[in-house]
């Protein structure tokens, strides 16, 4: 079983960082519409002070013919755009809509046309604002409070974050630590009763119909293997006794050598299909295995396959040659492996040789091709079922055996790791 995979992109990051990121443009938009507000309110106050004071001074022209000393501190009547203060009067004519202005030294100008005449309301409120003083209190104010909604998020966020992502965490733990051999089961009932939960009920239906399914075509599989052992011995003992008699004719001992290879194959092919229905040798644990012994046996027992056929085998194993790998597998692959070779090998050298950790056995022919690999693909020159190297690949892969096809489409040359770094032998 292995380790839940860490992603890169974690959600219960993602989520804080949403949620911080949105408490953070709230914080921004409210404190901007704050001093905009008070802004807006302390602008108002001004422009309605000059509002009252222009319908004083209004009243005052119509009758009497003149303009009367404001009453409010601050505030000045001018004749005309030009005698305003600091300039005012062309800033104006650049910029005919704006009626508030900052002057010199601080000074803050607020102006009111004294319509129909052409005469303006200036009031110097820079001794009356009450934003300004107030505005570097104002804005800290707003910064704490704004870190505070802030640290707020934060921590919901990583509550909401955790109780989200936990049933994701857990359902990846467990499927994390599924196995060919022990699929999880009832998982699904400690999850929350919602779109997660409803995910690890799916997947436990699912996982449930696959183990009934892998049990069905395992026991399949087994029975079919066992059923058809008992009549395979009985036509190789049949046909090896009629080959033994004297005088067969020679045609017909012909074409019971043929049946007899071919009965050695379904039975070697019987064999590797009984291994990969037996659930206990998924878990066969690697041993030391002298290699010489092994390759000789399996020699011997695939020679049928050569039978009058010119072909010379170069064993190239020392005694002390050995390999880490479970032993029934390690038997299988070799059988298959070699009586592949000697199966497709019409005439020339079969070598079999161990070197720098590699278990190598060539043939003359065409390499082989990645459809080979398939279940029930076979060549042109195959007599028999096109499931020879699918196992082979298959056991590999079940027991992480590096296995190792060349490319070169004279001659076939298949490999095999001996001792896998990563590999601890009983």
């Amino acid at each position: 079983m292995s380790a839940a995979p860490r992603p890169r992109r974690r959600l219960r990051r993602r989520l804080m960082l949403a949620f911080s990121g949105f408490a953070l443009l709230v914080a921004a938009l409210y404190g901007f519409y704050v001093v905009l507000f008070v802004y807006l309110v302390e602008d108002e106050m001004f422009n309605g002070l000059l509002e009252q004071e222009a319908r004083v001074q209004l009243h005052h022209h119509a009758s009497q013919g003149g303009w009367a000393r404001p009453a409010l501190p601050g505030m000045s009547v001018h004749e005309t755009a030009a005698s305003l203060p600091e300039g005012l009067g062309a800033r104006l004519v650049e910029e005919p809509w704006r009626r508030e202005f900052a002057g010199d030294q601080g000074r803050h100008y607020h102006l009111r046309r004294l319509d129909p005449t052409d005469a303006w309301l200036v009031a110097e409120v820079s001794q009356q604002l009450v934003v300004r003083p107030m505005r570097g209190g104002i804005l800290q104010w707003l910064g704490w409070s704004s870190l505070g909604v802030l640290g707020i998020a934060l921590l919901l966020g990583a509550w909401l974050a955790r109780r989200m992502t936990a049933p994701l965490s857990r359902l990846s733990d467990v499927v994390a630590g599924a196995s060919p051999t022990h699929l999880p089961t009832g998982f699904a009932e400690s999850l929350p009763d919602d779109e997660v939960g409803a995910l690890a009920r799916t997947l436990q239906g699912l996982l449930v119909r696959i183990e009934a399914f892998v049990d069905r075509e395992r026991e399949f599989t087994r029975d079919a293997s066992h059923e058809l052992r008992t009549p395979l011995a009985v036509i190789r003992s049949a046909c090896e006794r009629m080959q033994a008699r004297a005088d067969l004719d020679p045609a017909l001992h012909l074409q019971l050598g043929h049946m007899n290879q071919s009965v050695l194959q379904l039975e070697h092919t019987i064999s590797a299909l009984l291994m990969l229905a037996r659930e206990q040798h998924l878990q066969e644990p690697a041993e030391s295995i002298t290699l010489l012994p092994l390759i000789e046996r399996v020699i011997v027992d695939q020679t049928g396959l050569l039978g009058d056929r010119p072909v010379h085998l170069a064993l190239d194993v020392t005694g002390d040659a050995k390999a880490c790998l479970p032993p029934t597998a390690l038997r299988v692959i070799l059988s298959n492996l070699i009586g592949n070779a000697f199966a497709h090998t019409l005439k020339g050298e079969v070598s079999i040789t161990v070197e720098a950790g590699w278990l190598q056995i060539t043939n003359p022919g065409a390499g082989i091709d990645a459809d080979a690999l398939q279940p029930f693909s076979k060549g042109a020159a195959s007599s028999g079922y096109g499931l020879g190297l699918s196992i082979v690949h298959r056991l590999c892969e079940r027991h992480q055996i590096d296995l190792r096809f060349n490319p070169d489409r004279t001659r076939t040359m298949v490999s095999i790791r001996l001792d896998p770094a990563a590999r601890t032998c009983s």
